[in-house]
């Protein structure tokens, strides 16, 4: 993976989320609107959908890394998981992910917390499942050592998943190839998950990547 992979960008920062959160939160108090599905809503079906065909226990601890708007975590509350978790280091995306969790009556089953995953967050037990929908993409893109900051990423994604625990992360930054390199020393891939593909020059590929890793019993 060279330096190059790592290019900088405005959405790599707190400041771009803090914006956008508090513009989302504002829209939603004054409109109902629970703002944008990252990658659609089509990324959160399919999570659900391995999930639910896993029959993993509905206890299973869950915890969402920038949950952003916890759209997520309301789908699986919804689909009976009751041990969830949702953290952003956006104080307005925790306070959308509440008020959206209120309205659909899913705060039971859902909690919510400010954290930052690369400083603050540290857990008390780790958790069964982790998942990720754009904030390692994010972190990819932090104009400030995104190399070094994916590296803690990792780290801290050991440090927080039980061995043998399962990620599930969808990106549009990444190939699989490229996650795999990423992550393959502290994880095994164990699925794909289907996504759209796009057809150019007479290749097909996908905009979107989505893989189920294993957390490896030990970690460097």
């Amino acid at each position: 993976m060279s330096d190059d992979d790592f290019s900088p960008s405005a959405l790599g920062t707190k400041e771009h989320w803090d914006s956008v959160y508090s513009r989302e939160l504002k829209t939603f108090q004054e409109y109902g609107d629970e703002g944008e599905i990252w990658f659609g809503e089509g990324s959160m079906t399919r999570v659900v959908r391995w999930l639910n065909a896993q029959k993993l226990p509905l206890t299973t601890s869950i915890v969402d890394i920038g949950t952003g708007n916890g759209m997520l975590l309301v789908e699986l509350a919804k689909s009976g998981y009751s041990n969830l978790l949702g953290i952003d280091y956006c104080s307005d995306a925790i306070a959308l992910a509440r008020n959206i969790c209120e309205k659909e009556g899913v705060s039971e089953s859902v909690s919510l917390q400010v954290a930052d995953f690369l400083g603050s967050f540290s857990p008390p037990e780790q958790f069964d499942l982790g998942l990720d929908k754009g904030t390692f993409d994010a972190v990819s893109l932090d104009p400030s050592g995104s190399k070094e900051k994916c590296r803690q990423y990792i780290q801290t994604l050991c440090r927080i998943l039980k061995p043998n625990g399962i990620f599930i992360i969808t990106s549009c930054n990444w190939t699989k190839d490229e996650l795999l390199k990423q992550f393959g020393n502290e994880f095994e891939v164990t699925d794909e998950l289907p996504t759209p593909t796009f057809s150019f020059g007479g290749h097909t590929g996908h905009s979107v990547t989505a893989l189920v890793f294993r957390r490896r019993t030990t970690c460097s």
